[in-house]
């Protein structure tokens, strides 16, 4: 049989376009079954928090189940592995915090990149970390803090979440520009038994994850990371009053293995923006100490770009590596 011209190129485009459809098909549909979100900490810190309030919301915005499936470990690499060697179908996410970015210059030998094998969905707001004390440790304040430690150096202990972690790094900063000499302890899990038992003195946490205790007063806050006061702990001084200049700031967002598709990235950035913006959603996150400023997917991507670069000079500065 002979085909006319016609006929024969309008077969021919529907054969070239037919591997698109199923894409087509799942980004409209999309969700059509539950959704992970991996969160690289184990249940009780900051990110599964954070995650947790997200994950209910989309959940009820979309439709379908988003679970949240804690795979703690290596400063959150094992759960980024994970998810950036899982198919980019959007139903195998990450909630990625600063810690990643931190991460792509601290580990020489990681099988993934943070900013070439993921695609930013949204972001969902900015925290700051604080410096949690112990009711037992003798500094009550910053100036304090300053001085016990330049008179003990080497004998101050503090916790954060892990080597390379965004705590860890805010504390390798204090650091830097105080001249202190404080010894980083890494926790594999939850150290808030420890700090309020006091075999820590101090940690450099998220706010979420000790904002209770701090409010209940069995710990004490002496100051916080970011350049301005946060809105959960007013009283609380920002650690630049003291230290002219210090800021560091973690950060909440969810990305998705790279090549997922265009529409569904569209989508979830869509349903993150509005869960956020919700005023329920937003009075929680703002009473755990996260400031809501969503960021399209775009945007989070310069941010993340941004931020590695900003990370990779404190890392290179302090000599940091993990291999």
């Amino acid at each position: 049989m002979v085909l006319g011209r016609r006929k024969f190129l309008y077969l021919a485009a529907a054969t070239a376009a037919e591997p698109l459809w199923p894409d087509i098909v799942r980004a409209d549909d999309y969700p059509s079954r539950p959704v992970r979100i991996i969160a690289g900490y184990p249940a009780g810190a900051s990110p599964d928090i954070i995650v947790r309030l997200i994950s209910d919301a989309l959940s009820q915005r979309l439709g379908q189940q988003f679970i949240v499936d804690n795979r703690p470990g290596a400063a959150s690499n094992i759960a980024t592995e994970l998810v950036a060697h899982s198919p980019p179908d959007g139903y195998t996410l990450l909630i990625a915090v600063s810690t990643n970015a931190i991460n792509t210059t601290l580990y020489s030998n990681l099988s993934f990149s943070f900013t070439k094998d993921f695609v930013p969905a949204a972001r969902i707001g900015v925290t700051s970390f604080l410096i949690a004390a112990n009711l037992s440790f003798p500094a009550k304040t910053l100036p304090e803090l300053i001085a016990y430690a330049k008179a003990n150096p080497g004998k101050v202990n503090f916790a954060s979440q892990g080597v390379g972690t965004g705590p860890h790094v805010a504390g390798e900063l204090f650091k830097m520009m105080t001249g202190c000499d404080l010894v980083h302890v890494p926790y594999k899990g939850n150290y808030n038994s420890d700090l309020l038992g006091g075999q820590i003195p101090l940690a450099f946490s998220p706010i979420a994850q000790v904002i209770e205790f701090i409010k209940d007063g069995r710990l004490r806050a002496l100051g916080v990371t970011t350049a301005a006061r946060s809105e959960a702990l007013p009283d609380v001084p920002a650690i630049g009053e003291v230290v002219p200049g210090y800021d560091a700031a973690g950060w909440y967002g969810i990305v998705a293995p790279k090549e997922t598709p265009a529409a569904v990235i569209d989508k979830l950035q869509g349903a993150v923006i509005a869960a956020v913006n919700d005023a329920q959603v937003k009075s929680r996150l703002l009473a755990i100490g996260v400031v809501p400023k969503p960021l399209t997917s775009a945007e989070f991507s310069k941010f993340i770009a941004a931020e590695t670069e900003k990370w990779a000079k404190v890392i290179k500065f302090a000599g940091l590596k993990v291999e």
